[in-house]
């Protein structure tokens, strides 16, 4: 079980924020969508998110049906900067041309030139030949040379902590094949070399839809997504609306005034004159700039308001759940509402780590998994969905998101209701609705206008809750 602290601060967290801390958990992806008129909204707030929650280096990729796989190698990476290389020290040897270096006596106080001739003719003077004295490898790469270019520093390319892939669905399938290769292997292959994924990584698709089950991608590559999450235009941006708001604050031309120094002027404003109190009021103002750090006055924080009793009018969340006399929640905020949310909420690799060690040990019973088994075959024997459509990987992946939203909501075990939040988020991307004509129930001689009708305005988010209203809840 997580320790109070980290609980907290999981609850402080909106939609987007969760998803990707999931996704993080379990070392998987995901694909956030929104309507299309927003996308430019909801990726600014991923790189927020990246940023401002987990501390990590975002890399955004716009596909476009001419986008090629340098084009996307490239907008993955990020430059690393490189330290200033340190200076050369000198040489111990003497350079070319000094007066010791050809020169068999040291000292001799010759130049470099002269003392090689008349070492050369004292050797034919004497009967011998002695070969002048070579210069080993190391004194060449030591000593300096005119031709010698300035040496470059080399940017070494790092493959970014979060990728935030545009408009994937428009990407070319070898675009689109690429990224399940990233996704499966953690590794992309360039034209020189073989680049590593970093140990904390996320590629989230971001797509424009109009709801959860329209965000569709390759078949192979869909189904290997972890989870999808659709957002609400209305609910907003926590992070942008965050930002938003602090920008004003800087902006404020006196923000953060010293109460005071403004009650001392008043009060001794009777016994000076008039310039002199104007002076020392104005100069009790503190005006923060855009480049002060902390205002001279805190931002009230609000307080968390009480958990409503039964009977009471609660607003559900996206990732909420509710069960008869009790009521937990993800995020207390929705994110999207929260214009105040503490930067407190950081998360480190520890902390990602330890979640990921509690989901790991979370208990299912029987009955859970029971209840869980029951769902997928009701979801895959239900008439609206295309056979094949809930693949066995889809099984894998509810099992572990199951015990991530246990951990996250302080369990160490699973219930009910968070597999009913699961199945939302797992399948919701995955089913796809059989065409009217392939029905099963046309096998034994349906009518097909009839089918047609039932089928009409069939979304995958309603298939999922007519199974969730079909299949017994265990006690």
């Amino acid at each position: 079980m997580a320790d109070e602290d980290l609980v907290h601060k999981v609850r402080e967290l909106g939609d987007i924020d969760l998803a990707a801390l999931l996704c993080l958990i379990s070392r998987e992806h995901c694909i956030i969508s929104t309507d299309p008129e927003y996308l430019d909204d909801l990726t600014v707030e991923l790189q927020l998110v990246a940023s401002r929650t987990f501390g990590l280096r975002p890399a955004v990729v716009d596909c476009t049906p001419e986008t090629t796989l340098d084009d996307f190698v490239t907008a993955i990476q990020l430059p690393q900067p490189q330290p200033t290389p340190a200076p050369r020290t000198p040489s111990p040897l003497h350079a070319r041309g000094s007066e010791s270096y050809f020169s068999p006596h040291p000292g001799s106080g010759s130049g470099g030139t002269r003392s090689h001739v008349n070492a050369h003719s004292q050797q034919h003077q004497h009967g011998t030949l002695r070969p002048p004295p070579s210069r080993s490898p190391s004194a060449i790469a030591a000593s300096p040379s005119k031709t010698s270019l300035p040496s470059t520093t080399i940017q070494h390319q790092q493959i970014a902590n979060i990728i935030v892939a545009r408009n994937l669905d428009t990407a070319p399938k070898a675009v689109q094949i690429q990224c399940l290769e990233l996704m499966r292997t953690r590794r992309i292959f360039t034209r020189t070399t073989v680049q590593a994924c970093p140990k904390q990584f996320l590629l989230v698709a971001v797509l424009g839809s109009e709801s959860a089950g329209q965000a569709r991608l390759t078949k192979h590559l869909n189904d290997h997504f972890y989870i999808s999450h659709w957002q609400d235009p209305e609910d907003g941006f926590a992070h942008i609306e965050e930002r938003e708001d602090e920008r004003e604050y800087e902006e404020d031309p006196i923000v953060g005034a010293n109460i005071d120094d403004f009650d001392n002027s008043d009060r001794n404003r009777e016994d000076r004159d008039e310039d002199t109190a104007s002076q020392a009021s104005s100069a009790s103002v503190v005006r923060r700039t855009r480049n002060s750090k902390s205002p001279s006055t805190p931002i009230p924080t609000p307080t968390i308001p009480p958990r409503p009793s039964s009977g009471q009018h609660i607003a559900t969340t996206d990732w909420a759940i509710q069960t008869p006399g009790h009521f937990q929640v993800i995020d207390n905020s929705h994110g999207s509402n929260s214009n105040s949310m503490s930067h407190n909420r950081f998360f480190t690799e520890t902390d990602i780590s330890t979640l990921s060690t509690l989901s790991l040990q979370a208990h299912v019973d029987i009955e859970v998994q029971r209840y869980q088994m029951n769902i997928i075959a009701f979801l895959r024997l239900h008439r609206a969905v295309m056979p094949g459509s809930v693949p066995p990987a889809a099984t894998t992946h509810l099992r572990m998101l199951v015990c991530s939203l246990a951990t996250l909501h302080g369990l160490d075990f699973a219930t009910p209701e968070l597999v009913q939040l699961a199945i939302r988020k797992i399948y919701t991307h995955r089913i796809m609705i059989v065409p009217a004509e392939r029905e099963r129930s046309m096998q034994w001689g349906s009518d097909l206008a009839a089918v047609n009708t039932l089928l009409e305005d069939m979304q995958p988010e309603d298939v999922v809750e007519d199974v969730l209203s079909m299949v017994d809840v265990p006690l």
